[in-house]
This record gives structure tokens, sequence and C-alpha cells, in this order.
């Protein structure tokens, strides 16, 4: 463990996915959530890690995912959420092919439907300006209350946007889990 930034020190522990999880439990059983709140934290907690209260940060799907899991796990075990270029799309129609398992599923995870769960979390959600997800990324930091921390700056969906946003979103977190 180590600080950042002015932050106290924290573990950063993480799980992968792959290329096509989409972090929300699927019709044909995957449950990536329940792989973080049943399998992840529960393992962290043995090693002695305080997991009372935690940060989730994601890119991509997976910070949809972060946001979504946020809204389920609530304020009192959230300390704090960054999500960087977070996928969101406006109705199932518009959504990437296979990241739903229809438009019921689309409907139970939508983040719009979501914004009163993620009041009280502190939020941090960056995006790139030539992110094709910007429109409804700017769309959801509206819907939001307060706004996140965070923005729209010049950058695409890529690693370089993601890394270039890594250290303040990591710094974000830490200051709130502190």
């Amino acid at each position: 463990m180590r600080s950042v930034g002015d932050s106290p020190p924290f573990a950063i522990a993480s799980v992968d996915g792959g290329d096509s999880t989409n972090w929300h439990r699927r019709a044909d059983g995957d449950d990536p959530p329940a792989m973080v709140t049943g399998e992840l934290l529960p393992m962290l907690a043995d090693r002695d890690l305080d997991t009372a209260r935690v940060g989730l940060w994601g890119w991509s799907l997976g910070g949809f995912g972060a946001l979504l899991l946020a809204s389920t796990m609530g304020a009192d075990r959230v300390g704090a959420v960054a999500a960087s270029s977070p996928a969101v799309w406006a109705s199932f129609a518009a959504s990437q092919s296979g990241t739903f398992d229809g438009e019921a599923d689309f409907a139970a995870n939508d983040l719009f439907d979501r914004t009163a769960e993620l009041e009280g979390i502190p939020l941090r959600i960056d995006c790139g300006i030539d992110d094709p997800f910007a429109g409804e990324v700017r769309r959801l930091r509206s819907r939001l209350d307060p706004t996140p921390d965070g923005g729209l700056r010049p950058g695409c969906h890529d690693e370089a946007f993601w890394s270039r946003s890594a250290a303040a979103q990591l710094e974000f977190i830490g200051g709130h889990l502190g």
C-alpha cells in the first residue's frame, strides 16, 4: 500500500472480466458483481484489509460496471467511484450488440434510472470529447446531483486517455476513502 497525492494509503485490488464482460448479471448466469461482492471483497477481508467501505474504478464497460455496482451497494459501502469513459447508451437499440440480454435487461441496468441510488456517493466521471460515449456521459453527468468531479476534455475512448486520467482518479478515490 502507498498513498496517492495527499490521500492516506489504500490498497488496490483488481478483477479483469476480459473483453466481453458487461459487469451486470446476465441471463446465462455470469454475474460479475457477485464476483466482486461475494468473492473479491471477502478474500481481501480474509487478508485483514478493511473492506467496510470501498472505492470502485473502471474504464469503458468497467466504468459502467463501477457505477452500476455502486448504485447497488449504496453510499454506506462505497466511499467513491471513478469512471473513465463509462459505456452508457440512451437505449437498448443504441447499445452494442451482446452488451445486454434484451430490452428488459437494458432497462434493469440503465444508469439513467439509477441516479437516485448514486446520491451520497462521491463520483468522478471523465470522458474524452471525441469518445463515442461523450454525449451520453455528458447527459448522465447532468442528471447527477451534485455534478460529479471530472468532466469532458480532449481525448478518445482509448488507453491514452485512461492513462492520462488515472492519477487524478486514484487521488479522488484515495481522498474519499481516508
